[in-house]
């Protein structure tokens, strides 16, 4: 899925299950942080659930030991 950036640039929206991959977790997981209000911020976009890749990263930067 392709979305609209600043710039006339597009940028590939990620869906969860992309994201799960990413961080080598199951879907439930990444769908009870939702719930929870954990994990990268998200998108709902009608009724799909869309990651921008800068806040999964920006995600796993906060997490850094």
């Amino acid at each position: 899925m392709q979305s609209p950036s600043n710039g006339g640039q597009t940028v590939r929206l990620l869906n969860e299950y992309d994201v799960a991959d990413i961080l080598r977790l199951s879907v439930a997981t990444m769908r009870h942080w939702r719930m929870t209000g954990k994990g990268p911020k998200w998108l709902k976009l009608g009724s799909a659930v869309r990651y921008r890749p800068e806040d999964v990263q920006t995600y796993l930067e906060g997490r850094a030991a």
